[in-house]
């Protein structure tokens, strides 16, 4: 099964709440979500790396979930909609941001040579998860919770405020279970390829 092809599957196994056939439709057919790469030179650089990079956040959120600790000490229950939907659609803000181009690398022997990678170049520049939940809410209503995992997805990482960040993850610990998922997927599983 592609990537593609599983990406849909678990969409439509979780994701039903009204408007999510109408996003599913701008994935497919209006975007280039299931082409583009999730980077222009780290995890995910390459054709369809942003739908394998969605599905391996989504492996990692529903692992990081199925902790007891997480469950019966953080009260971190949230269903398998809301899981699918935070993990999936995180990154929608890459959408239509990557294009094909080149770069010149140093060989070992002291030459140079043009390599291919992605030039990053974004048409509506709302920010990182503020731009993916506009998206998101587009389509599909999104919780608090579920808004607030999304925007703030980057964890510390991210240029946000310190402050705030450590606020939403207090309010919303969907929004740190989302930003370990993000880290664990992206270092760990995808890394730099």
């Amino acid at each position: 099964m592609s990537a593609k092809e599983e990406f849909i599957e678990v969409y439509q196994a979780h994701i039903t709440r009204p408007g999510g056939d109408a996003m599913l439709e701008y994935l497919e057919h209006k975007s280039d979500f299931f082409t583009a790469p999730s980077s222009t030179r780290f995890h995910g650089c390459y054709e369809g790396g942003l739908c394998e990079h969605s599905l391996n956040v989504y492996y990692c959120l529903t692992d990081y979930l199925a902790r007891e600790r997480v469950q019966e000490l953080y009260g971190l229950e949230p269903s398998e909609e809301t899981v699918a939907i935070v993990a999936l659609l995180h990154d929608l803000c890459k959408i239509g941001c990557y294009h094909p181009g080149t770069r010149n690398v140093k060989g070992p022997d002291g030459k140079w040579s043009q390599v291919p990678t992605y030039q990053f170049d974004d048409p509506m520049p709302y920010g990182h998860g503020e731009k993916s939940v506009y998206i998101v809410n587009g389509y599909l209503r999104l919780s608090r919770e579920e808004a607030f995992a999304i925007r703030y997805h980057m964890g510390f990482s991210g240029d946000d405020d310190k402050r705030n960040i450590g606020k939403a993850f207090q309010l919303y610990p969907l929004a740190f279970a989302l930003s370990v998922a993000d880290c664990e997927a992206t270092y760990f599983l995808e890394g730099n390829h």
